[in-house]
């Protein structure tokens, strides 16, 4: 994979593979070895929330839900060498207590009893819930073999696991209010701090996981500075302390070297056998572009494709042409739609129009 912006000097990261980016439109901006294979570990724990989530704005369950504790949950509740909630079998615990057990504990315990309840007691069947969700993003690296990350057989790659925390903050912004909660209890006297070791030194950062396998250490960090979001996922480092400071490094230099950046705009189009002769249409693009584009080399260009004139009936909203941004070789495009709704003229306007449209035919015949 080609640096968006090969002019801006990326910096030296320490990981077997990493990538950053930019979260609105899912540009890459940084990438070392981006699809190598890895064990996903508790990074598998956000998949299980992403779709946790969308069952919550389904109407499917409820925060309040009481969740049931198997005896596998609670195996794993009791695992020492386990991240743990520790949830137990007839101690009440809620959907919304086990997303942030999930997110700030890395509770493999609550994983497992999340996914067996939205599995309906399986959480195999949950799996192939998972699995069958990130072949729809796009995520053909990954396969989760679990819904903690916990078992043989599972991996994933940098690139993935950059699309997946993208499409959880756009489709669930809610995950960053449990992922940015600095310490949370559960059935225990002292509260478990988030293993997510950014939070704790840098306000940019809100989110998102933290994993850890076979003394691999992996994490995916998002943070947002002056309207721009950032996804920085590092894997395979080698402690803790490495994924935190090569994850910041990332953000660091991506936050200093772009900015997000929106092309808005409306034109105004002729409209033939409308109850309105004319209609406006806008846009809105989002791209991305290195801050000191002079020192770079580049500059940003838009350019329209819109039609000679619409025909009625024109909805509102419909599509009536592009607009694109371009910056160096990268573009970002966007629909052009429709800011009204325009109906059928009456019986006199739509036959004048047809004569119209049959003398500028003609005419544009004859050039």
């Amino acid at each position: 994979m080609t640096l968006a912006f090969p002019e801006v000097a990326p910096p030296a990261i320490q990981a077997q593979s990493a990538v950053l980016m930019e979260a609105e439109t899912g540009l890459v901006l940084f990438a070392l070895d981006p699809e190598r294979p890895e064990p996903p570990a508790s990074l598998a724990k956000v998949m299980t929330v992403d779709l946790a989530l969308e069952d919550l704005e389904a109407g499917r369950i409820a925060l309040a839900d009481e969740v049931p504790v198997s005896e596998k949950a609670w195996r794993l509740a009791k695992d020492p060498t386990l991240s743990r909630m520790f949830i137990e079998p007839g101690l009440p615990v809620t959907v919304d207590q086990l997303l942030y057990g999930i997110m700030v504990s890395s509770g493999n315990d609550a994983a497992v009893a999340l996914a067996e309840y939205l599995g309906h007691g399986s959480e195999d069947a949950f799996v192939t819930r998972m699995n069958e969700r990130a072949q729809e993003l796009g995520m053909r690296g990954t396969r989760f073999a679990d819904a903690a990350g916990l078992g043989p057989g599972g991996e994933t790659t940098a690139l993935d696991m950059a699309r997946l925390a993208r499409h959880a903050i756009l489709a669930h912004p809610e995950i960053l209010a449990y992922s940015r909660t600095k310490e949370y209890r559960y059935n225990i006297a002292t509260p478990q701090p988030n293993y997510n070791a950014l939070l704790f030194r840098d306000p940019r950062v809100d989110g998102l996981k933290t994993g850890n396998i076979g003394g691999l250490f992996h994490l995916v960090a998002t943070g947002i500075a002056d309207g721009t979001r950032l996804i920085a996922v590092v894997m395979g480092t080698s402690s803790e302390r490495a994924r935190a400071d090569q994850a910041e490094a990332l953000l660091d230099w991506g936050f200093r070297s772009f900015a997000a950046e929106v092309a808005e705009g409306r034109v105004a189009l002729p409209v033939y056998k409308g109850a309105s002769p004319r209609a406006t249409a806008s846009y809105r693009v989002a791209y991305v572009a290195p801050r000191d584009l002079e020192a770079a080399g580049l500059r940003v260009t838009t350019a329209r494709e819109l039609p000679d004139y619409l025909v009625a009936p024109v909805e509102r909203g419909q599509v009536v042409g592009t607009a694109t941004v371009q910056v160096g070789d990268q573009a970002f495009r966007g629909e052009i739609r429709a800011d009204q709704a325009v109906e059928r003229g009456g019986f006199f306007r739509v036959v004048w129009d047809s004569l119209r449209l049959v003398l500028r035919r003609l005419v544009h015949l004859g050039r």
